[in-house]
Protein backbone atom coordinates (compact mmCIF):
# COMPACT_ATOMS: atom_id res chain seq x y z
CA UNK A 1 0.00 0.00 0.00
CA UNK A 2 1.28 3.60 -1.07
CA UNK A 3 1.03 5.82 2.39
CA UNK A 4 -0.17 9.37 0.98
CA UNK A 5 -2.07 10.62 4.25
CA UNK A 6 0.99 12.27 6.02
CA UNK A 7 -1.33 15.34 6.95
CA UNK A 8 -2.83 12.99 9.07
CA UNK A 9 -0.01 11.20 10.40
CA UNK A 10 3.40 10.59 9.63
CA UNK A 11 5.57 7.65 10.07
CA UNK A 12 8.34 7.60 13.17
CA UNK A 13 11.42 8.12 11.60
CA UNK A 14 13.94 5.32 12.91
CA UNK A 15 16.67 8.06 13.96
CA UNK A 16 13.82 9.70 16.22
CA UNK A 17 12.79 5.66 17.39
CA UNK A 18 16.75 4.97 18.05
CA UNK A 19 16.65 8.46 20.48
CA UNK A 20 13.51 7.63 22.13
CA UNK A 21 13.92 4.21 22.83
CA UNK A 22 16.66 4.52 26.33
CA UNK A 23 13.73 6.31 28.05
CA UNK A 24 11.55 3.78 28.05
CA UNK A 25 13.88 1.76 29.53
CA UNK A 26 17.29 2.81 31.12
CA UNK A 27 16.87 6.47 31.69
CA UNK A 28 13.29 5.84 33.49
CA UNK A 29 13.80 8.55 35.84
CA UNK A 30 11.01 11.52 36.18
CA UNK A 31 12.00 14.68 35.00
CA UNK A 32 10.45 16.00 38.11
CA UNK A 33 12.56 13.35 40.71
CA UNK A 34 15.58 16.36 41.73
CA UNK A 35 17.33 14.02 44.13
CA UNK A 36 19.13 11.05 42.15
CA UNK A 37 20.72 10.57 38.55
CA UNK A 38 17.77 8.75 37.31
CA UNK A 39 15.67 12.07 37.42
CA UNK A 40 18.48 14.34 36.15
CA UNK A 41 19.26 11.86 33.32
CA UNK A 42 15.55 12.46 32.35
CA UNK A 43 15.25 16.28 32.95
CA UNK A 44 18.45 16.57 31.03
CA UNK A 45 17.18 14.81 28.38
CA UNK A 46 13.69 16.92 28.57
CA UNK A 47 15.85 20.38 28.46
CA UNK A 48 17.58 19.19 25.72
CA UNK A 49 14.61 18.60 23.60
CA UNK A 50 13.53 21.97 24.67
CA UNK A 51 16.05 23.78 22.91
CA UNK A 52 15.83 21.62 19.70
CA UNK A 53 11.89 22.39 19.55
CA UNK A 54 13.27 25.99 20.32
CA UNK A 55 15.90 26.01 17.95
CA UNK A 56 13.58 24.79 14.62
CA UNK A 57 11.21 28.19 15.15
CA UNK A 58 13.66 30.89 15.99
CA UNK A 59 12.94 30.50 20.05
CA UNK A 60 14.37 30.18 23.59
CA UNK A 61 14.51 26.84 25.17
CA UNK A 62 12.24 28.71 28.22
CA UNK A 63 9.83 29.52 26.00
CA UNK A 64 8.55 26.10 25.34
CA UNK A 65 5.79 24.14 27.00
CA UNK A 66 5.20 20.54 26.24
CA UNK A 67 1.60 19.52 25.94
CA UNK A 68 0.16 15.96 24.83
CA UNK A 69 -0.45 17.22 21.19
CA UNK A 70 -1.39 20.14 19.26
CA UNK A 71 -4.80 19.92 20.58
CA UNK A 72 -3.87 20.44 23.89
CA UNK A 73 -1.34 23.38 22.85
CA UNK A 74 -4.02 25.22 21.43
CA UNK A 75 -6.72 24.80 23.50
CA UNK A 76 -4.55 25.94 26.48
CA UNK A 77 -3.09 29.04 24.02
CA UNK A 78 -6.63 30.14 23.59
CA UNK A 79 -8.60 29.34 26.53
CA UNK A 80 -5.38 30.26 28.92
CA UNK A 81 -5.00 33.80 27.22
CA UNK A 82 -8.30 34.80 26.99
CA UNK A 83 -8.82 34.26 29.93
CA UNK A 84 -5.73 35.79 31.13
CA UNK A 85 -6.27 39.04 29.39
CA UNK A 86 -10.32 38.96 29.92
CA UNK A 87 -9.49 42.74 32.04
CA UNK A 88 -8.28 43.85 29.06
CA UNK A 89 -11.04 42.67 26.65
CA UNK A 90 -13.27 39.77 25.13
CA UNK A 91 -13.10 39.44 21.28
CA UNK A 92 -11.18 37.06 19.90
CA UNK A 93 -10.25 37.00 16.02
CA UNK A 94 -9.90 33.41 13.76
CA UNK A 95 -10.93 32.41 10.17
CA UNK A 96 -13.76 30.12 9.06
CA UNK A 97 -11.46 27.20 7.53
CA UNK A 98 -9.45 26.58 10.91
CA UNK A 99 -8.50 22.95 12.46
CA UNK A 100 -11.91 21.82 14.72
CA UNK A 101 -9.42 22.10 17.71
CA UNK A 102 -9.53 25.91 17.36
CA UNK A 103 -13.19 26.07 16.08
CA UNK A 104 -14.44 24.39 19.07
CA UNK A 105 -12.18 26.30 21.65
CA UNK A 106 -13.28 29.01 20.06
CA UNK A 107 -17.17 28.05 20.66
CA UNK A 108 -16.73 27.64 23.86
CA UNK A 109 -15.05 30.85 24.70
CA UNK A 110 -18.44 32.20 23.47
CA UNK A 111 -20.70 30.24 26.31
CA UNK A 112 -17.89 31.72 28.82
CA UNK A 113 -19.15 35.81 27.35
CA UNK A 114 -16.47 35.62 24.66
CA UNK A 115 -17.19 37.36 21.18
CA UNK A 116 -15.59 35.55 17.98
CA UNK A 117 -15.52 37.02 15.01
CA UNK A 118 -14.96 34.43 12.15
CA UNK A 119 -13.13 35.58 9.16
CA UNK A 120 -14.16 34.50 6.07
CA UNK A 121 -11.32 32.85 3.94
CA UNK A 122 -10.97 33.39 -0.08
CA UNK A 123 -11.35 30.91 -2.98
CA UNK A 124 -7.65 30.08 -1.98
CA UNK A 125 -8.45 29.77 2.23
CA UNK A 126 -5.87 32.99 2.68
CA UNK A 127 -7.14 35.85 4.62
CA UNK A 128 -5.28 39.06 3.68
CA UNK A 129 -3.90 41.90 6.34
CA UNK A 130 -6.26 44.28 5.50
CA UNK A 131 -9.26 41.86 6.47
CA UNK A 132 -7.62 41.11 10.06
CA UNK A 133 -7.05 44.72 10.63
CA UNK A 134 -10.43 45.69 9.68
CA UNK A 135 -11.85 43.03 12.41
CA UNK A 136 -9.27 44.62 15.10
CA UNK A 137 -11.11 46.69 18.07
CA UNK A 138 -9.89 48.21 21.19
CA UNK A 139 -11.60 45.05 22.91
CA UNK A 140 -9.67 42.58 20.81
CA UNK A 141 -6.88 40.55 22.71
CA UNK A 142 -6.27 37.18 20.55
CA UNK A 143 -6.10 36.94 16.87
CA UNK A 144 -6.23 32.43 16.07
CA UNK A 145 -4.77 31.23 12.16
CA UNK A 146 -3.65 28.02 10.79
CA UNK A 147 -0.31 28.32 9.19
CA UNK A 148 -0.93 25.60 6.99
CA UNK A 149 -4.06 24.01 6.21
CA UNK A 150 -4.24 20.37 7.23
CA UNK A 151 -6.55 20.10 4.33
CA UNK A 152 -5.97 22.34 1.39
CA UNK A 153 -1.96 23.10 2.62
CA UNK A 154 -2.57 26.95 2.05
CA UNK A 155 -0.23 29.09 3.85
CA UNK A 156 -1.11 32.80 5.63
CA UNK A 157 0.87 35.58 5.12
CA UNK A 158 2.03 35.35 8.51
CA UNK A 159 4.74 38.06 8.39
CA UNK A 160 2.71 40.44 8.03
CA UNK A 161 -0.16 39.43 9.87
CA UNK A 162 1.98 39.36 12.76
CA UNK A 163 3.87 42.82 12.74
CA UNK A 164 -0.14 44.00 12.71
CA UNK A 165 -1.07 42.50 15.64
CA UNK A 166 1.87 43.14 17.26
CA UNK A 167 1.72 46.81 16.32
CA UNK A 168 -2.22 46.96 17.67
CA UNK A 169 -0.84 45.26 20.63
CA UNK A 170 -3.01 41.97 20.10
CA UNK A 171 -1.74 38.27 20.59
CA UNK A 172 -1.28 36.29 17.44
CA UNK A 173 -1.79 32.34 18.11
CA UNK A 174 -0.66 30.28 15.03
CA UNK A 175 -1.48 26.30 14.92
CA UNK A 176 1.41 25.22 12.80
CA UNK A 177 0.58 21.42 13.79
CA UNK A 178 0.95 21.28 9.69
CA UNK A 179 3.86 23.23 9.19
CA UNK A 180 6.23 23.04 11.20
CA UNK A 181 9.24 21.45 9.92
CA UNK A 182 8.05 21.97 6.36
CA UNK A 183 8.17 25.52 5.50
CA UNK A 184 10.70 28.24 7.54
CA UNK A 185 8.97 29.26 10.82
CA UNK A 186 10.78 32.16 12.80
CA UNK A 187 8.42 33.66 15.81
CA UNK A 188 10.81 36.17 15.97
CA UNK A 189 11.01 37.58 12.45
CA UNK A 190 7.24 37.05 11.92
CA UNK A 191 6.81 38.07 14.85
CA UNK A 192 4.66 35.43 16.68
CA UNK A 193 2.95 35.06 20.28
CA UNK A 194 1.65 31.47 20.66
CA UNK A 195 2.59 28.58 18.68
CA UNK A 196 0.93 25.09 18.54
CA UNK A 197 3.07 22.11 17.52
CA UNK A 198 2.63 18.53 17.26
CA UNK A 199 4.93 15.56 17.31
CA UNK A 200 3.36 13.04 15.03
CA UNK A 201 2.86 15.51 12.13
CA UNK A 202 7.05 15.59 11.65
CA UNK A 203 7.66 12.18 11.78
CA UNK A 204 7.33 11.98 15.94
CA UNK A 205 5.57 9.85 18.11
CA UNK A 206 2.06 10.06 18.70
CA UNK A 207 0.24 11.81 22.18
CA UNK A 208 3.44 14.78 22.80
CA UNK A 209 3.22 18.06 21.34
CA UNK A 210 4.31 21.78 22.30
CA UNK A 211 3.25 25.40 22.73
CA UNK A 212 5.71 28.25 22.10
CA UNK A 213 4.48 30.93 24.56
CA UNK A 214 6.40 34.16 24.13
CA UNK A 215 8.88 35.60 27.32
CA UNK A 216 9.15 39.17 26.27
CA UNK A 217 8.17 41.96 23.92
CA UNK A 218 5.55 41.19 25.09
CA UNK A 219 5.58 38.66 27.94
CA UNK A 220 2.56 36.20 27.12
CA UNK A 221 0.15 35.26 30.29
CA UNK A 222 -1.82 32.14 30.31
CA UNK A 223 -4.54 30.67 32.68
CA UNK A 224 -3.26 27.06 33.19
CA UNK A 225 -5.58 24.48 31.83
CA UNK A 226 -4.43 21.35 34.05
CA UNK A 227 -3.90 22.10 37.22
CA UNK A 228 -1.69 19.46 39.50
CA UNK A 229 2.17 19.69 40.48
CA UNK A 230 2.60 22.95 38.45
CA UNK A 231 4.79 21.65 36.34
CA UNK A 232 6.06 23.25 33.00
CA UNK A 233 6.35 26.88 34.99
CA UNK A 234 2.94 26.36 36.12
CA UNK A 235 0.89 26.24 32.90
CA UNK A 236 0.96 22.76 32.06
CA UNK A 237 0.51 19.99 35.08
CA UNK A 238 1.38 16.56 34.79
CA UNK A 239 4.55 14.08 34.98
CA UNK A 240 6.13 14.52 31.41
CA UNK A 241 6.47 12.13 28.98
CA UNK A 242 9.94 11.77 29.07
CA UNK A 243 10.02 9.57 25.88
CA UNK A 244 8.09 11.47 23.50
CA UNK A 245 9.44 14.83 24.48
CA UNK A 246 13.08 13.22 22.90
CA UNK A 247 11.04 12.36 20.21
CA UNK A 248 9.85 15.52 19.94
CA UNK A 249 13.15 17.01 20.28
CA UNK A 250 15.03 15.04 17.96
CA UNK A 251 12.02 15.26 15.35
CA UNK A 252 12.41 18.69 15.80
CA UNK A 253 16.61 18.75 15.04
CA UNK A 254 15.91 16.59 11.99
CA UNK A 255 13.55 18.87 10.55
CA UNK A 256 15.82 21.70 11.04
CA UNK A 257 18.91 20.11 9.50
CA UNK A 258 16.73 18.94 6.23
CA UNK A 259 14.21 21.04 5.45
CA UNK A 260 16.00 23.41 2.62
CA UNK A 261 16.63 20.11 0.41
CA UNK A 262 13.49 18.23 1.65
CA UNK A 263 10.83 20.77 1.08
CA UNK A 264 12.03 21.25 -2.59
CA UNK A 265 12.15 17.39 -3.33
CA UNK A 266 8.63 17.46 -1.65
CA UNK A 267 7.25 20.13 -4.09
CA UNK A 268 8.77 18.52 -6.85
CA UNK A 269 6.63 15.29 -6.29
CA UNK A 270 3.69 16.89 -5.32
CA UNK A 271 3.99 19.24 -9.00
CA UNK A 272 4.55 15.56 -10.66
CA UNK A 273 1.81 13.71 -9.09
CA UNK A 274 -0.67 17.01 -10.32
CA UNK A 275 1.09 17.32 -13.66
CA UNK A 276 0.26 13.62 -13.95
CA UNK A 277 -3.19 13.76 -13.36
CA UNK A 278 -4.17 16.79 -15.29
CA UNK A 279 -2.30 15.61 -18.25
CA UNK A 280 -4.27 12.33 -18.15
CA UNK A 281 -7.76 13.49 -16.89
CA UNK A 282 -9.97 16.40 -17.79
CA UNK A 283 -11.84 18.50 -15.04
CA UNK A 284 -9.33 18.23 -12.40
CA UNK A 285 -9.43 21.32 -9.74
CA UNK A 286 -7.17 22.57 -7.57
CA UNK A 287 -8.02 23.07 -3.63
CA UNK A 288 -5.98 26.01 -2.20
CA UNK A 289 -3.70 28.45 -3.31
CA UNK A 290 -1.44 27.53 -6.38
CA UNK A 291 1.91 28.71 -4.95
CA UNK A 292 1.63 29.18 -1.26
CA UNK A 293 1.09 25.69 0.32
CA UNK A 294 2.74 22.84 2.13
CA UNK A 295 5.26 21.55 -0.11
CA UNK A 296 3.72 17.93 0.17
CA UNK A 297 -0.11 19.22 0.00
CA UNK A 298 -2.13 18.23 -3.51
CA UNK A 299 -5.83 18.53 -2.41
CA UNK A 300 -7.70 18.23 -6.05
CA UNK A 301 -11.48 17.82 -7.11
CA UNK A 302 -12.48 15.40 -9.80
CA UNK A 303 -15.70 16.57 -12.40
CA UNK A 304 -17.91 13.54 -12.43
CA UNK A 305 -16.16 10.77 -10.40
CA UNK A 306 -18.06 10.25 -7.77
CA UNK A 307 -15.97 10.66 -4.23
CA UNK A 308 -17.45 8.03 -1.97
CA UNK A 309 -17.17 5.55 -5.39
CA UNK A 310 -13.49 6.45 -5.79
CA UNK A 311 -12.75 6.10 -2.57
CA UNK A 312 -13.82 2.97 -2.10
CA UNK A 313 -11.78 2.09 -5.59
CA UNK A 314 -8.59 3.20 -3.99
CA UNK A 315 -7.44 0.06 -2.39
CA UNK A 316 -3.86 0.40 -3.24
CA UNK A 317 -3.64 3.79 -1.87
CA UNK A 318 -4.24 5.73 1.90
CA UNK A 319 -5.60 8.78 0.87
CA UNK A 320 -8.11 10.87 2.49
CA UNK A 321 -11.41 12.13 0.97
CA UNK A 322 -13.02 15.88 0.90
CA UNK A 323 -15.85 14.39 2.84
CA UNK A 324 -15.89 13.31 6.35
CA UNK A 325 -18.40 10.83 7.32
CA UNK A 326 -21.14 10.66 10.06
CA UNK A 327 -23.35 8.70 11.50
CA UNK A 328 -26.58 10.84 9.74
CA UNK A 329 -25.14 12.02 6.29
CA UNK A 330 -21.96 12.46 4.34
CA UNK A 331 -21.13 16.14 4.99
CA UNK A 332 -18.70 17.73 2.45
CA UNK A 333 -15.17 19.36 3.99
CA UNK A 334 -16.11 22.64 6.53
CA UNK A 335 -12.66 24.29 4.58
CA UNK A 336 -13.72 23.01 1.09
CA UNK A 337 -17.14 24.92 1.80
CA UNK A 338 -15.40 27.89 3.15
CA UNK A 339 -13.23 28.39 -0.13
CA UNK A 340 -16.75 28.48 -1.89
CA UNK A 341 -16.02 24.80 -3.59
CA UNK A 342 -19.34 23.62 -4.58
CA UNK A 343 -21.39 20.27 -2.40
CA UNK A 344 -20.40 18.11 -5.55
CA UNK A 345 -17.18 18.75 -5.91
CA UNK A 346 -16.19 18.92 -2.43
CA UNK A 347 -17.84 15.17 -2.05
CA UNK A 348 -15.51 14.14 -5.09
CA UNK A 349 -12.24 15.57 -3.39
CA UNK A 350 -9.04 13.58 -2.86
CA UNK A 351 -6.13 15.44 -0.57
CA UNK A 352 -2.35 13.77 -1.10
CA UNK A 353 -0.27 13.87 1.27
CA UNK A 354 3.14 13.25 0.77
CA UNK A 355 6.33 12.52 3.23
CA UNK A 356 9.84 12.45 3.77
CA UNK A 357 9.46 8.83 2.67
CA UNK A 358 7.82 8.69 -0.48
CA UNK A 359 9.52 8.25 -3.52
CA UNK A 360 9.23 9.29 -7.06
CA UNK A 361 7.90 5.70 -7.80
CA UNK A 362 5.18 5.62 -5.60
CA UNK A 363 3.74 8.97 -7.10
CA UNK A 364 4.08 7.33 -10.76
CA UNK A 365 2.48 4.56 -9.17
CA UNK A 366 -0.47 6.38 -7.32
CA UNK A 367 -1.18 8.83 -10.29
CA UNK A 368 -1.32 5.86 -13.27
CA UNK A 369 -4.03 3.89 -10.26
CA UNK A 370 -6.28 7.22 -9.66
CA UNK A 371 -6.32 8.37 -13.40
CA UNK A 372 -7.68 4.24 -14.18
CA UNK A 373 -10.36 4.59 -11.36
CA UNK A 374 -11.52 8.31 -12.23
CA UNK A 375 -11.56 7.07 -16.25
CA UNK A 376 -13.51 3.83 -15.46
CA UNK A 377 -15.82 6.20 -12.90
CA UNK A 378 -16.66 8.34 -15.28
CA UNK A 379 -17.10 5.84 -18.42
CA UNK A 380 -20.17 4.58 -15.71
CA UNK A 381 -21.19 8.30 -15.14
CA UNK A 382 -23.88 9.95 -17.43
CA UNK A 383 -22.31 13.39 -17.74
CA UNK A 384 -18.42 13.93 -18.77
CA UNK A 385 -16.31 16.71 -18.07
CA UNK A 386 -15.96 18.43 -21.47
CA UNK A 387 -12.10 18.45 -21.32
CA UNK A 388 -11.64 22.46 -21.44
CA UNK A 389 -7.74 22.65 -21.37
CA UNK A 390 -8.39 26.14 -19.63
CA UNK A 391 -10.24 24.35 -16.90
CA UNK A 392 -6.76 22.16 -15.80
CA UNK A 393 -4.09 24.87 -14.89
CA UNK A 394 -0.83 23.65 -14.06
CA UNK A 395 0.41 24.15 -10.93
CA UNK A 396 2.71 26.70 -10.44
CA UNK A 397 5.90 26.13 -8.98
CA UNK A 398 5.99 27.70 -5.68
Amino acid sequence: MIYLDHHATTPVDPRVFEAMQPYFTTHFGNAASRNHAYGWAADHAVERARDQVAGLIGAIGKEIVFTSGATESINLALKGAAMAYASAGRHLVTTNAEHPATLDSMAFLETQGFEVTYLPVDETGRVSPEQVAAALRPDTVLVSLLHGNNEVGTLQPLAEIGALCHEKGVLLHVDAAQATGKVPLDVTAMPLDLVSISAHKLYGPKGVGALYVRRKGPRVRLEPQMHGGGHERGMRSGTLNVPGIVGLGEACAIAQQELPTESVRLRELRDRLYQALTTALPGVTLNGHPTERLPGNLNVSFAAANGQRLMASLKELAVSSGSACTTASLEPSHVLRALGVSPELAHNSLRFGLGRFTTAEEIDRAAAIVIEQVQRLRAEHPLSPTGDPHADPALPHG
